[in-house]
């Protein structure tokens, strides 16, 4: 029997809310990472060694969430996605809030920056599972024909909160330098408590997916659905870990790196790099519905592949366009690399992933693999963009030819994968019939 209208509208709003807190977490810690970090937790350090350092702590979060996605990702494939989802919604949220809390290094020394670390790998640990689980929640209970729509609400999700930060930040940053220095770069992370209310209150709502019920129901459960995962869908976990070059690596490089880059090095008020961002991720909104809603038409490789190709072919074109200086030429670069690039990518990525992977061990499969490629892609990019540009002298078309490597990366690997939309997600992969040997006893 199919959930009712507002059932599914009910999830939706579980889907998006949390993935909206995740990368409100991220992004207002990145934000801080471009804008104060390097001065308030690491003040010893040459103002652009400082930033490196700050984006080191930024990239941090990355080696935890692997971690995360095995572990949450376990006890979703063997408990289900709902209590899962509840737990990682609050990692990440009070490991967020406790950053707001944090001593500078002025107050308490070496502490503040080891804090600081910890508290980012609890976010990162919590992260590792939280999107996946959000993106499976939805694409489980989507309607015949429409998971890469309706599972597009995570992503979706992550749009609105990173217009979240950045409208919090942008609100935060009009403070005079000295307030904001004190205490006005706290609030981001200490609202982020509204998001972790609203999402606890949505989840703890919404029933478990049909699709997890119905297996629990009428196969045993495995002992160990990362290692079936692993062993039997070893293309399935390389086509995502490639496909993640471009979309994880990009999408924090152009917010994070970008804003970064324009007030750092092209010394432009935080004001117009902000201003930037957040026009890139308005469009990046539209981009996403448009991009997910195409690809239960095409096919998810087509529209996954042309927006890797349109950002290896837009890489030098941005940093033109930005170094013009022209907060209109600015917004217009961060629009199309985020809106067509990043939208085309980041919108059928919800449903192909979840489609990859047979449902007794999706959520394992997802996660583990997803979060791997940040480790190569998101977390490091920041920082060896800020490298790149700080050998260059200044100049960005070592972080322009970075982009392309990445993009041409995802683009190969997608070609390579198999096209997935008009899979049945409900059905199990032969991989799972081979695995029953070593599974659980069915519990009556």
């Amino acid at each position: 029997m199919a959930p009712a209208r507002h059932g599914l509208g009910r999830v939706a709003f579980a889907a998006a809310v949390g993935s909206a807190l995740e990368w409100y977490d991220f992004f207002i810690y990145g934000t801080a990472a471009a804008l104060v970090f390097n001065q308030l937790f690491f003040p010893k350090f040459d103002p652009s060694v400082g930033t490196l350092a700050a984006f080191a702590t930024f990239g941090v979060g990355f080696v935890a969430r692997p971690f995360g996605g095995l572990f949450f990702g376990h006890f979703g494939d063997r408990w289900g996605r709902k209590p899962v989802l509840v737990a990682t919604l609050l990692l990440v949220g009070i490991g967020t809030f406790l950053i707001g809390c944090l001593p500078s290094y002025a107050t308490i020394g070496w502490w503040a920056p080891a804090l600081l670390v910890l508290l980012r790998l609890v976010q990162g640990f919590g992260a590792g599972a939280e999107y996946g689980g959000a993106v499976i929640l939805a694409v489980e209970y989507a309607p015949a024909g429409r998971r890469g729509l309706f599972g597009s609400w995570a992503p979706l999700g992550v749009v609105v909160g990173n217009l979240l930060a950045a409208g919090v930040f942008a609100l935060v940053s009009q403070l005079p330098k000295e307030a904001f220095l004190a205490w006005g770069w706290r609030i981001p992370f200490l609202l982020s408590i509204v998001l972790v209310a609203i999402g606890l209150y949505i989840r703890f709502r919404v029933a478990e997916t049909p699709v997890f019920a119905e297996t629990q129901r009428t196969r045993p459960r495995l002992k160990a659905p990362v290692w079936h995962a692993l062993r039997h869908h070893p293309k399935s976990f390389l086509v995502v870990i490639g496909a993640r070059m471009a979309e994880n690596g990009l999408g924090y490089l152009f917010p994070v790196f970008g804003l970064s880059y324009l007030v750092n090095t092209l010394h432009l008020p935080r004001s117009v790099g902000l201003a930037g961002v957040i026009a890139g991720n308005f469009a990046e909104l539209f981009g996403v519905a448009f991009f997910s809603w195409l690809s239960d038409i095409v096919g998810r490789r087509p529209v996954y592949m042309a927006g890797a190709l349109f950002s290896a072919a837009f890489a030098f074109p941005f940093f033109l366009l930005v170094g013009t200086k022209d907060p209109l030429l600015i917004a217009v670069a961060f629009m199309l690399i985020m809106g067509i690039g990043g939208g085309a990518m980041f919108g059928p990525q919800a449903a192909y992933f979840a489609e990859l992977f047979g449902p007794r061990l999706r959520y394992s499969g997802f996660a583990f693999a997803r979060e791997l490629g940040s480790i190569l892609a998101g977390g490091p990019a920041p920082f060896l963009s800020a490298l790149l540009v700080t050998w260059l002298k200044g100049a960005p078309w070592g972080v322009a030819c970075y982009v392309i490597v990445l993009s041409l990366i995802t683009a190969v690997s997608v070609w390579w994968g198999p096209e997935t939309v008009r899979s049945d997600i409900g059905a199990d992969a032969l991989a799972d019939a081979e695995a029953d040997a070593v599974a659980e006893p069915r519990i009556a």
